[in-house]
């Protein structure tokens, strides 16, 4: 019984110290972490100028250097050109290298990191389509612009109107002028004469004359053969 209890104080005491050396131990070191090459700054497509902090993790078990290279695009193929120098101490989310792009025409460009072990054989990453953009300007706020109070001029007093009076001349009134009427002479005429018809005024006159005459006679014969017909008419 008392070897049973010796043996359970004794796997108690191994486990509490298993766990304070545990607690105590410092964080893994860059080989225990796994291989790992990886650029987290600066991402594809990102526009950059002047010198830019290419920031990461290097890392390998058999870790032996790494380096940074660019390249222009669309392929670079190999036109790789290395960024500062080759570093022998890895790095974990960090630093990797600095680029001065001050040193390259604008336009766009491929970053390599290269991690190499040991054996020769390396493991690489890539960022694409980082463009370069020194000769452009950097964008800056446009300056508030403050209203520049209008001067408002004061009204002058009105100009006193000069008004010239012509004395009026009368004009002279035309004399009217005497105007001298022809004297008409009355034409005679000439007194009615008894003896003064002409013939054909005689030829008509005695138309009218016998055409009177004529109309009567009718008349006069209408008038007795009415009278002789109603004469008629009582004896019946």
């Amino acid at each position: 019984m008392r070897k049973m209890v010796a043996s359970c104080l004794l796997l108690l005491l191994v486990g509490v110290s298993l766990v304070v050396v545990i607690e105590a131990a410092p964080g893994r070191s860059p080989q225990e972490q796994g291989p790992e090459a990886v650029i987290t700054s600066p991402r594809d497509r990102a526009v950059v100028r002047d010198k830019v902090s290419i920031r990461g993790t290097a890392t390998h078990p058999e870790f032996w250097k790494y380096e940074v290279a660019y390249g222009p695009e669309p392929n670079p193929g190999d036109q790789w050109t290395l960024i500062g120098a080759v570093h022998e101490t890895q790095v974990v989310d960090n630093v990797l290298e600095t680029w001065d792009t001050t040193l390259l025409p604008d336009g766009n460009y491929s970053l390599r990191l290269r991690v190499v072990r040991r054996d020769g054989n390396y493991q690489e990453y890539f960022v694409r389509e980082i463009a370069v953009a020194n000769a452009q300007p950097t964008d800056t706020p446009t300056p508030e612009v403050t209203p520049t109070p209008t001067n408002t001029p004061t009204p002058l007093p009105p100009t006193p109107t000069i008004v010239i009076t012509l004395p009026v001349l009368p004009s002279p009134t035309p004399r009217p002028l005497l105007t001298v009427a022809p004297v008409v002479q009355p034409t005679p005429t000439p007194a009615p004469s008894f003896f003064n018809i002409e013939l054909p005024d005689l030829g008509g006159a005695f138309c009218w004359g016998a055409g009177a005459a004529a109309f009567l006679f009718l008349l006069v014969g209408l008038l007795a053969l009415l009278r002789r017909l109603f004469s008629l008419l009582l004896r019946r």
